[in-house]
Order: C-alpha cells, then sequence, then structure tokens
C-alpha cells in the first residue's frame, strides 16, 4: 500500500490467521477462531499419539520402569512449561534479555519442543475467549492510538 493510501495514525498489527480482524471482528474472525482452535486440538491429539507410540516402542524394548517413569516425567514437565509459556506470551511481551540470559532462554527451546503438547493446548483454549495475543494487541493498538491522538 502506497502512503498516500494509508491511513494517518498507527496501523493494528495482524495476528497470525487472524490478520487485523481482530481489531473489529470482521472478516469470518469466530469462523477463524473455531477452525484454529480445533487444528490446534487436533494437533494436540495427533501428537499425543505419536508420543504414545514411542512409549510403547519403550515398553516393547523392555527398558525398565526407572526409564518410563523418567520418560512420563520429562514430557510431563515439559508439557506443563510450554503451556504456561505460550499461556502467559498471550497477555505480555517477553522482557528484552541480555547476553547471559538469552542463552539460557536457547537452552529453554528444547524443553519447550519436547512439550509442544502443552503449547497446543494453550493456543486451543484461548481461542475459546479471543484469537491468541489479542487482548495484548489490543492494549498496544489503543496506547498506541492515544499517542498519536496527542501528538495531533
Amino acid at each position: 500500500m502506497s502512503d498516500e493510501h494509508r491511513p494517518a495514525g498507527p496501523q493494528p498489527e495482524p495476528i497470525r490467521f487472524f490478520g487485523t480482524t481482530w481489531v473489529d471482528h470482521s472478516g469470518g474472525y469466530l469462523l477463524r477462531r473455531v477452525a484454529v482452535g480445533l487444528g490446534a486440538l487436533l494437533a494436540a491429539v495427533a501428537g499425543a499419539m505419536a508420543l504414545r507410540l514411542g512409549y510403547e516402542g519403550l515398553t516393547i524394548a523392555k527398558v525398565g520402569t526407572l526409564v518410563n517413569v523418567l520418560v512420563i516425567g520429562a514430557f510431563a514437565l515439559c508439557t506443563a512449561l510450554a503451556f504456561r509459556r505460550t499461556w502467559e506470551g498471550f497477555s505480555r511481551r517477553p522482557a528484552p534479555t541480555p547476553a547471559a540470559d538469552a542463552s539460557a532462554e536457547r537452552s529453554l527451546q528444547s524443553m519447550l519442543l519436547i512439550g509442544f503438547i502443552g503449547s497446543l493446548l494453550a493456543y486451543a483454549l484461548r481461542t475459546l475467549v479471543e484469537a491468541p495475543g489479542e487482548a495484548l494487541h489490543r492494549r498496544e493498538y489503543e496506547e498506541a492510538r492515544k499517542r498519536g491522538g496527542r501528538r495531533r
């Protein structure tokens, strides 16, 4: 869009799968919320089935009770961490981190990847209320509009 056709003032930031329809809930917003929620839920179920297949492989290999308990515990912990991290990400932006914290953040990424089911469940649950991240984007957009109004 050229500058002469762009409306004055701050523009809303698009949300994945929703674009800027979250601003006025137009363009099939509700249908998108339902579709995204169901998609995330189906992906979580498919992921759980894949994990179950892997667990059955451990059972067939007869690795022992200790390994089975450790694997279940690790996946449960990673899933809980991923759920919490994803859920909190819908309401606030991550704080800028210094270089030392950035390496800790990178090491957490593997745990979050293992707990992908938690992230998918958080996404699916959030779509019951709003587009994931809508409240954060709406708050930032309203603040930007207020700042823009004061400048004029």
